[in-house]
Formats: structure tokens, C-alpha cells, sequence
């Protein structure tokens, strides 16, 4: 079973940029989708980016234009890059598999606080 473990996360003014990593371990794996994630107080988990195996991406519309997703297969890492961050992104990242039926544990997550 891999294993998914967030890092890069903080506190940062609005406006602000971080970039977020998501590191697998545990089982060899090659899903056709992997995402991002992010839940905010109160509110449900929901899906901010996903990277398909071509590369093709696609972005929840708040964060499209100023969030960039990538995956080094080499290193068994994806990444979040997230620029102009506003108060309303702030939340716990989490990173898994975005294919239904085929989604893993979920890791610790990552905390994102964008405040001024």
C-alpha cells in the first residue's frame, strides 16, 4: 500500500507564495490521476488540482491561474506550487490518487495559513 506524507506548508501573507510537496512511499503505484486536496475548517475536503499521466492538468476555478501542480517521477513527488494565496486558501493540503474506487490512505496533510 503507498503512502502518502504533505510538507511545505505555513504561514504566509496574502499574496504570498508556497510550494507544497506530496512524497510516496510503500507499494510501486502508477495512477492515472493524482491530486491535491484541501479542507478548511467547517467545510468538506475538496479537490484543488490534479495531474494526469500526459501531464494534462486541470484546476478548481479558484485557484486556476495561480496555482501550478507537477509531479518529478523520479522522486516519487508531486508538487503544489501556490502564488497570490488569498485568506480563503487557507486549509490542510492533502495529496492522493483523483481516480473513483482507487484512492489511498490519506496522509497527515500539510497546514496552509494565508493571514496578514
Amino acid at each position: 500500500q503507498v503512502q502518502f506524507v504533505e510538507s511545505g506548508g505555513g504561514q504566509v501573507q496574502p499574496g504570498g507564495s508556497l510550494r507544497l510537496s506530496c512524497a510516496a512511499s510503500g507499494s510501486i503505484f502508477s495512477p492515472y490521476v493524482m491530486g491535491w486536496y484541501r479542507q478548511a475548517p467547517g467545510k468538506s475536503r475538496e479537490l484543488v488540482a490534479s495531474i494526469a499521466r500526459g501531464g494534462i492538468t486541470n484546476y478548481e476555478d479558484s485557484v486556476e491561474g495561480r496555482f501550478t501542480i507537477s509531479k518529478d517521477y523520479a522522486k516519487r513527488t508531486m508538487y503544489l506550487e501556490m502564488n497570490s494565496l488569498r485568506p480563503e486558501d487557507t486549509a490542510i493540503y492533502y495529496c492522493n490518487v483523483d481516480v473513483p474506487g482507487r484512492q489511498m490512505s490519506w496522509g497527515p496533510g500539510t497546514q496552509v495559513t494565508v493571514s496578514g
